[in-house]
């Protein structure tokens, strides 16, 4: 009797890992969700403009891109234009996944079925992490809604993930020696072949991803907070844009009862928490910080010249640009909320009812 006990449990765990959603809201969160729709007013008139999206969303038709276009591409770049145009596909993905689960009505979910499989048919990864950090909102509208996908539909959306993990992980862009094999470009690769990982479960690549976020926490983090990102362009924005997809993956790894990697110290003491630490002064307007005196980085070079907002050399650095951090931040250190809604202007909007959810999931398990 204990054995057949122990194997049945085994058993639920697997079918739990199987399907647990990691990368996207899972069913409690959704729930609490419904209830603070059903409740709240303010949420409900948020959840009206979400809904209304949604619906004109089922009017659309995909428009999958063969190769993703956006990194080294200066502003007005005929490729880059087609790629944005593409890439709004990306939230109406998710957008209809989410109105399918708080819904229940299956012309959501046969419309983002629909757009997913249009973009694993055309789209072919090429190894480009800056390209395929804009997959996100795929990755998360399937978590979302992969319990209910077909066998047949499930399949070449699936092999279409794994193949952009495994173009991310062959990369000739990872090679030993290669800048972009350390630098903000490697967080990125982490993250998407992270939530793919998780998405899928898909031991492999979430074993990968673990080695290799210590191996980057190491190499491209200082203990003094600093980053090699931040040394190489002497910008705060390439300080943000490298944090930002190490926050995300640690709590991913964090909601799959992972490791803690915003507070773990590699072996020289560098860490995600030192490195968020060291910009709050620069938030808080304690500092200020005058962008790309003395970046090493061409392409910078190169928007400044094509006048793009923000990459003048000598541009003081804006707070604002470091809410994607603080969003993400806050999760695992509640002190910064304050902070965030100051910075936030204290507005409360659709993305920041879904985030709280998550954060108070957390604290809800710490209890």
């Amino acid at each position: 009797m204990m054995r057949k006990f122990v194997i049945t449990v085994a058993l639920a765990s697997l079918y739990f890992a199987s399907f647990a959603q990691l990368v996207s809201l899972n069913p409690g969160e959704i729930k609490t969700l419904k209830n603070k729709i059903k409740n709240s007013e303010e949420i409900r008139k948020l959840y009206q403009g979400f809904e209304k999206s949604a619906s004109v969303y089922l009017n659309d038709q995909p428009n999958p891109i063969d190769t993703i276009r956006t990194e080294g591409l200066l502003k007005g770049n005929p490729k880059k234009l087609k790629t944005q145009q593409a890439l709004a596909d990306m939230n109406k993905m998710f957008v209809l996944a989410l109105q399918y689960q708080l819904s229940g009505e299956q012309k959501y979910l046969n419309k983002c079925v629909e757009f997913l499989a249009a973009w694993a048919k055309i789209n072919r990864p090429n190894g480009d992490p800056i390209d395929d950090t804009n997959l996100d909102p795929a990755v998360e509208a399937y978590d979302l809604i992969k319990k209910e996908i077909s066998a047949v539909d499930k399949k070449p959306i699936e092999q279409w993930l794994n193949e952009t993990a495994q173009a991310e992980i062959n990369s000739k862009r990872m090679k030993a020696g290669r800048a972009t094999a350390i630098n903000n470009w490697n967080a990125h690769r982490l993250k998407i072949v992270g939530e793919i990982g998780y998405a899928l479960n898909n031991q492999e690549l979430i074993n990968w991803t673990i080695e290799n976020l210590k191996s980057h926490i190491n190499i491209n983090l200082y203990p003094d907070g600093t980053s090699l990102d931040f040394k190489e362009r002497d910008a705060m924005h390439y300080h943000i844009y490298d944090l930002e997809p190490m926050l995300k993956l640690a709590i991913i790894i964090d909601r799959a009862n992972g490791q803690n990697f915003y507070s773990y110290e590699s072996p020289k003491a560098s860490s995600i928490k030192k490195s968020v630490e060291w910009l709050i002064p620069y938030i808080n307007g304690e500092k200020q910080h005058e962008e790309y005196v003395n970046t090493t980085v061409k392409f910078d070079r190169d928007r400044a010249k094509n006048n793009e907002p923000g990459f003048a050399p000598g541009t003081m650095f804006k707070p604002d640009l470091a809410l994607p951090v603080l969003r993400f931040s806050v999760y695992f250190d509640a002190t910064q909320i304050g902070l965030l809604q100051k910075l936030s202007g204290n507005q409360k909007n659709w993305r920041t009812v879904l985030e709280e959810i998550e954060r108070n999931t957390k604290s809800f398990q710490n209890k």
